[in-house]
């Protein structure tokens, strides 16, 4: 995928409170607001209220006097799976004036690299702007046209640095900065938990739209604390203005089927939460003249090519990585890598979430389809894909020098830890 960037935060003070960077915590409520919709309650069993959530609870206190624009897509949805910006435009509590629309677009109907264009949304007679593959003084320009005043981002993110909507975020942020305009993050759960940051931490010269700054491969951060650590590591020569909307009920342990909120695909290609869970890690297949699923029904769990066989699946499991088990399979993907042709490979089958990890996982399965079969290649490209998404060269040279998966997981250790330690001060939860 593709997106934006730029960001700044500080929400710190009492637990639940709405922070903004240079001015007082205000008191986020969790009972405040009249009833209805976007308090989080819509959805039996639902435990967790996203920012949008309790944004609405306190009657939209937080973007009163202003003409509000928000960057959206599918998954910007209340409990009872209405579409925020519908809700928002229904409500005179809100002046919703522009909605804001990545890769993929506002209501979701351009595939992977492409996005919708500028339009006025049927439904709802607002401008659409597009944002994707925008940034700097021409996104800027945009917000500019759009007579906004706040910039309000809710989208789900799948908690993986290539997933570009996190980039989305950083280039809007950078870009509402030169507007002068202000920045409200909303915030939803990261899907496969808070919990750590794992895998190689990007070297700034692979810098590109599925990554743009130094953040781990697997970042473990929510959208809001992401928004903190780009304001203030990223942008801090011209930070945005910028407040955020904590989530209420949720956990850093938290897997999304606890939260009890609806699964919205993110994208085409990231079908269920299962999905999500190991997409940090086989997406670098991405990189490789492997399918990774596309065009089958489990994207990223599924992954092969023509001449593969069962070999691969045992060497896999043979590694002995935790949480996970693979089956020799064969599937004909119907677009994208060795469309309409039968191959051969494997899917993952998780069954210890907690111990798996998906980017060693990833490693692993790089390592064995290596060396367990002969025509195994890299996808061509300048710089190289498979470094792009990993950050580094580290990862393919070291494959290619036969080194193993604990001696390549080794190799990026060191700035990882450092990582870990800036981002530890920009966790809220």
């Amino acid at each position: 995928m593709s997106l934006s960037r730029r960001g700044l935060l500080a929400a710190s003070g009492a637990a639940g409170a709405l922070a903004a960077t240079g001015s007082a915590a205000r008191a986020d409520d969790d009972g405040g607001g009249r009833s209805g919709e976007g308090h989080g309650h819509g959805r039996r069993g639902s435990r967790v209220r996203t920012g949008f959530d309790r944004l609405a609870a306190d009657g939209y206190a937080l973007l009163a006097g202003e003409r509000v624009g928000v960057v959206t897509n599918p998954t910007g949805v209340t409990s009872s799976v209405r579409h925020v910006v519908d809700v928002m435009h229904a409500d005179d509590r809100v002046d919703l004036v522009a909605v804001f629309g990545p890769e993929h677009g506002f209501r979701g109907t351009a595939q992977a690299g492409g996005s919708e264009g500028r339009y006025d949304d049927p439904a709802t007679g607002l401008p659409v702007y597009d944002t994707y593959r925008k940034s700097g003084q021409p996104l800027a320009d945009i917000f500019t046209a759009s007579g906004v005043d706040t910039v309000v981002f809710d989208i789900q993110d799948a908690g993986a640095r290539f997933y570009t909507y996190i980039w989305t975020l950083f280039d809007c942020m950078e870009s509402a900065a030169v507007a002068g305009k202000r920045f409200v993050v909303l915030d939803r759960p990261n899907p496969v938990t808070g919990r750590a940051a794992l895998g190689p931490v990007l070297e700034p010269r692979y810098a590109s739209f599925v990554g743009r700054r130094p953040i781990a491969q697997a970042h473990g951060m929510t959208v809001a604390e992401l928004a903190a650590l780009f304001n203030a590591e990223f942008l801090k020569d011209r930070p945005v203005r910028l407040e955020t909307v904590r989530m209420s009920g949720w956990r850093r342990s938290d897997f999304f089927d606890a939260t009890g909120l609806p699964w919205v695909p993110p994208s085409p290609n990231m079908p269920t939460p299962d999905t999500a869970l190991v997409y940090a890690g086989t997406c670098l297949f991405e990189g490789t003249e492997l399918s990774e699923g596309r065009g089958t029904t489990r994207p990223f769990e599924l992954l092969g090519a023509p001449g593969i066989d069962g070999r691969w699946a045992e060497a896999a499991n043979a590694l002995g990585l935790p949480g996970v088990r693979f089956r020799e399979a064969y599937f004909t993907p119907t677009f994208s890598k060795h469309q309409g042709k039968t191959v051969g490979g494997v899917q993952l089958h998780v069954h210890d979430r907690a111990a798996f990890d998906p980017v060693r996982t990833g490693i692993g399965l790089l390592v064995t389809a290596k060396r367990s079969w002969p025509e195994f290649a890299w996808l061509r490209s300048n710089p190289t894909w498979l470094d792009t998404l990993s950050g580094t060269a580290a990862v393919r040279t070291m494959v290619d020098a036969g080194a193993g998966t604990d001696e390549i997981v080794g190799a990026w250790q060191e700035g990882l830890g450092a990582f870990r330690s800036v981002r530890r001060r920009y966790l809220r939860y």
